[in-house]
């Protein structure tokens, strides 16, 4: 049987802390996963910067609240669910996820829980495990699947490595050119093709 992983934001919702910077003028928050490979560096960074300004996690719901999916993605991502069970691996946090699972009619996805204080002020996370991606797709190998992962930051390539096939989506020129052994693709319809041609051979 064959499966299929993608990557959250920048796959199928706009990048949330993106967003968030938006809207509050902090420009040190349009920092992600695509400029800082080092996931633990960048959330702590992000945490200090909230706390530093006074955010709380009901003010980065509140920006979610807002946000919808990228254009196309909901059609996608339910085109690949009437051909395959789909897994979303995030990075991103139970917290954070939940309005946007609704807008895309409830896919599975695995992702990380916030610790918050009494006061609502994030003050660090708990991840599943190290590098927990890339051992969410050995997992999937080891009960005989064949897996096709995708996504665009440097915390996605270890899991697109891992299986048996994958493409970097909407990557940055960056991380493309790092990685000149990937495909890259821009449009869904090339992405959704690159994904049916692995689930039918």
């Amino acid at each position: 049987m064959k499966i299929v992983c993608l990557d959250l934001e920048g796959v199928l919702v706009p990048e949330i802390w993106i967003e968030f910077s938006k809207k509050t003028g902090l420009k040190e928050l349009k920092v992600t996963t695509r400029e800082i490979s080092d996931y633990h560096k960048l959330m702590d960074f992000r945490i200090k910067v909230l706390k530093d300004n006074g955010y709380k996690l009901k003010d980065i719901q509140n920006v979610i609240s807002t946000i919808k999916p990228l254009e196309g993605a909901a059609g996608f991502l339910s085109s690949l669910r009437e051909k395959t069970q789909v897994i979303i691996l995030s990075d991103t946090f139970n917290e954070f996820a939940l309005p946007l699972m609704k807008q895309l009619s409830y896919p599975t996805i695995f992702c990380n829980s916030l610790k918050v204080d009494n006061q609502g002020t994030i003050t660090g996370i708990s991840m599943r495990q190290e590098n927990w991606k890339y051992h969410s797709v050995l997992a999937l190998k080891a009960m005989g699947f064949k897996v096709f992962s995708a996504g665009d930051s440097y915390n996605d390539l270890e899991m697109i490595h891992a299986s048996d096939a994958g493409v970097l989506f909407r990557a940055p020129e960056k991380i493309i050119n790092q990685e000149k052994n990937l495909k890259a693709v821009e449009g869904y319809e090339i992405f959704k093709q690159e994904i049916f041609n692995f689930l039918d051979n």
